[in-house]
């Protein structure tokens, strides 16, 4: 049999990390075997429905890759693909009404008062309430007298009491329940909508879905699910249930931690691509420690046997490091296209923006960490002078206002303010003075860029500043470093002074 997946989203917001991973892993698992991947819109919840979420969803599966083969925009033969089109046809309140007959659901007409009144229990450490099968007694004249005097009512599952249930999942192997623990969950609500759960069984069964893959908190529904398809006398689909998504601290990846929907990573730099290779590896690992995968590379490799059972990690850190991987790989022109906005929100100045996104391209991890890296570009930050000093260079104050010094004469003079040009003349300094390279470099970089980081060396800072920006700044070290040097002066006077006194 054709392996037949679907993704079938809430249109509700954001789409989380939790369900972009769901839909990847059902994509996964039909384009490895050569199957269908599904898009089913489940609408039915009235009251989470948010205006513009379907859009979301649309834009998120085409910028991520993830293309359906079947969908509300591609009619597959097994439409409509709409939970609220679906409706209409009387698909749902059809099935219900067929387990009635078959006494594996009945009519609830229990009002409010009743039903709060019910005892509750605890179950695996929530507290719920079991209805008491109270209507299940109603004979037939009296349902039908109910619904001829157009009595509110809903549509029960009839589960057993007594006994087992046990159903079998591709990653745990087989759960065994107590039928004591199932509620007679409700099918059809009072407004005539299906619930979340039988219009799932119900469209998954009609659209010929092999595999259903979801998060492991359905574990505890899928006893209700497996009774609905032995109540149908259904072949029950293979389940696939996903380990938790948990923040750092192993809590539920939440809203607050900022990162949490596809819609956060993106608009804070993140590539599309390394966010799809970040989501396939929370839960899955290929056979190598292998972390980098293109899309067509995850569809060869994937094997939903090798998904963990354990929570996986959210690591911003990691992601990171993956984004930049992968904006280290990109084409200069893309990257330039897609760096632009920031190096022009960082600097409003003629300069050589291409050169600038050059330097930085290696360096950054998410496009927003150009800003601060380049803005010294526009503008020198005031620093402290402390920065001189280097140990691994040998620098301090008092050399670096040796070198600035020495070199000024020469940089005026230099005509050449290419990075070819100008690193001759510092390495031919260099090689007068008999110094390595770092004691040199390292205070010029320091007064052109005044900061302890940058993106490149201090002669291409040098090329892209031009030769007034570049003197101005090096004058500008000189007299920072000459002010402290006279109050180290001073400061030596006054307890020379203080010594002699005593």
């Amino acid at each position: 049999m054709k392996i037949r997946t679907r993704y079938a989203p809430s249109p509700t917001g954001k789409m989380h990390v939790g369900n972009l991973r769901s839909a990847l892993y059902e994509f996964l698992i039909a384009k490895h075997a050569g199957g269908v991947f599904m898009l089913r819109i489940e609408d039915t919840d009235q009251e989470r429905f948010v205006e513009g979420a379907t859009e979301i969803i649309y834009r998120t599966l085409k910028q991520v890759g993830l293309e359906h083969d079947e969908g509300p925009d591609k009619d597959g033969g097994f439409g409509p693909y709409v939970q609220s089109e679906r409706m209409k046809t009387g698909i749902y309140t059809k099935y219900a009404k067929e387990l009635i007959d078959r006494g594996e659901a009945y009519y609830c007409f229990c009002d409010k008062e009743r039903l709060d009144s019910l005892k509750t229990e605890v179950v695996e450490g929530k507290e719920i309430t079991i209805y008491d099968k109270h209507c299940l007694s109603l004979s037939k004249e009296e349902v039908e007298a109910n619904l001829a005097a157009g009595r509110p009512y809903v549509i029960r599952q009839n589960n057993p009491s007594q006994g087992t249930t046990t159903f079998h999942d591709e990653l745990y192997g087989d759960i065994t329940v107590e039928n004591a623990e199932l509620d007679d969950m409700i099918l059809i609500k009072s407004d005539g909508y299906p619930t979340y759960n039988f219009a799932n069984v119900v469209d998954d069964h009609t659209m010929g879905i092999t595999h259903v893959v979801r998060g492991n908190e359905y574990l505890s529904s899928s006893p209700k699910y497996t009774r609905l398809y032995e109540a149908f006398g259904w072949e029950a689909p293979k389940y696939v249930h996903l380990p938790l998504v948990t923040d750092e601290n192993h809590k539920k990846l939440a809203k607050r931690s900022g990162h949490s929907s596809f819609e956060d990573l993106t608009e804070q730099g993140f590539l599309p691509e390394a966010v799809v290779n970040y989501i396939a590896l929370l839960g899955w690992s290929p056979e190598d420690n292998r972390e980098i995968f293109s899309l067509d590379e995850l569809i060869r490799e994937f094997d939903y046997h090798r998904i963990s059972k354990s929570p996986a990690v959210f690591d911003i850190v990691k992601l990171r490091w993956m984004n930049g991987e992968y904006i280290k790989a990109m084409d200069f022109d893309v990257f330039y296209q897609m760096a632009e906005p920031y190096l022009k929100k960082a600097l409003t100045k003629e300069l050589d923006l291409r050169k600038i996104a050059a330097m930085v391209k290696t360096r950054i991890e998410v496009f927003p960490d150009i800003v601060e890296m380049v803005d010294f570009f526009e503008k020198l930050p005031e620093y402290d002078i402390a920065m001189y000093t280097h140990k691994k260079m040998k620098t301090n104050a008092q050399s670096s206002l040796e070198v600035l010094t020495e070199l000024l004469p020469l940089l005026e003079a230099q005509e050449d303010y290419s990075n070819d040009g100008l690193y001759q003349t510092l390495a031919k300094y260099v090689e007068d003075k008999g110094v390595k390279n770092g004691y040199v470099m390292w205070p010029v970089r320091s007064a052109v860029s005044g900061r302890q980081t940058t993106p490149a060396g201090a002669t291409e800072i040098m090329e892209v500043l031009g030769r007034e920006e570049s003197l101005k700044r090096i004058r500008r070290g000189i007299q920072l470093l000459k002010a402290a040097a006279g109050e180290m002066e001073e400061g030596h006077s006054m307890e020379e002074e203080h010594s002699m006194e005593d």
